[in-house]
């Protein structure tokens, strides 16, 4: 079973050996620190659960969190979607009563993808904030300090647009979904809308998404040389605009003729979900 944490939903998912979603559930559930949170989810995974067969020979729980996490103190070090630092994720393992695997939500999405189609590749998290990932040899590169794959906090434009962190430029204040949902106050669905019915404001804003999606990309690509896959609630909808996306970031790339390294996810949703879950597939079959 996977569960994605967010600061308003949990994500919940079962999945079977061939990497395949036979149940899925989203809740509205706001985060909080308090240990009746940690209690709540236990509930909802309960309920999730009745009346599967799974359930039986369930191997663990993985749980995706948008934020820093130490795995071997089980503390989420930082997180600002959740707005917590130093967060102790034992009653939540506690809570839930099985084994449990936390995860960097990004990194969990990279878990979703199939290592043998990917061995290197660099996952870009398109979501409210931008996150990302990235295997070598098929493993995930945490770096020193958890923190590799920060690809949101890349200065992309000096001195440019403010970003949550506090400097000013970074890629997330370009890149990141929020960025064409204007922070939530209109879906991504009723964006991808308004350019399908040709909205002239709306196609700007896409068209410059676009552009700087295609510098990040290409410095990407020039610093790592893998394959980029697209994901997170952007990439799930990019498929359509990969001729466009790929025409812009040829502009920025003197050195390469294609851009058959730019992949589509396999999982628009439930990436992060998934990818949690199927690490004790891995682990079941003795690869960890």
């Amino acid at each position: 079973m996977g569960i994605l944490i967010t600061a308003n939903h949990i994500e919940m998912v079962l999945v079977n050996l061939g990497d395949e979603i036979i149940k899925k559930d989203r809740i509205r559930l706001k985060f909080t620190a308090e240990l009746s949170y940690c209690t709540e989810v236990a509930q909802k995974v309960k309920t999730f659960l009745e009346g599967e067969l799974a359930k039986d020979t369930l191997l663990g729980i993985g749980v995706a969190i948008p934020g820093i996490i130490d795995q071997k103190e089980r503390i989420v070090l930082k997180s600002h979607a959740l707005g917590i630092e130093n967060y102790s994720l034992r009653f939540l393992e506690q809570a839930l009563e099985l084994p449990v695997y936390f995860e960097n939500d990004a990194n969990a999405a990279m878990l979703a993808e199939k290592k043998q189609k990917y061995p290197n590749a660099i996952y870009l998290s398109l979501n409210h904030t931008l996150g990302g990932a990235f295997c070598i040899d098929g493993k995930l590169f945490r770096g020193q300090n958890q923190k590799a794959g920060e690809f949101g906090h890349m200065i992309l434009v000096p001195g440019g647009r403010k970003c949550y962190c506090g400097k000013s430029g970074c890629a997330d204040a370009y890149c990141a979904a929020s960025v064409l949902t204007q922070d939530n106050r209109q879906s991504l669905d009723a964006f991808m809308e308004k350019i399908e019915s040709g909205d002239e404001k709306i196609l700007q804003t896409w068209n410059e998404y676009l552009d700087h999606l295609a510098v990040l990309i290409s410095n990407l690509r020039m610093a790592y040389d893998m394959d980029i896959i697209l994901g997170g609630d952007v990439g799930g909808v990019l498929s359509d605009y990969m001729i466009p996306l790929g025409e812009k970031v040829m502009a920025y790339n003197g050195f390469e003729h294609d851009v058959s390294y730019l992949k589509n996810c396999s999982y628009k949703k439930e990436a992060s979900a998934v990818g949690a879950a199927k690490y004790f597939f891995t682990k079941h079959m003795g690869e960890l």
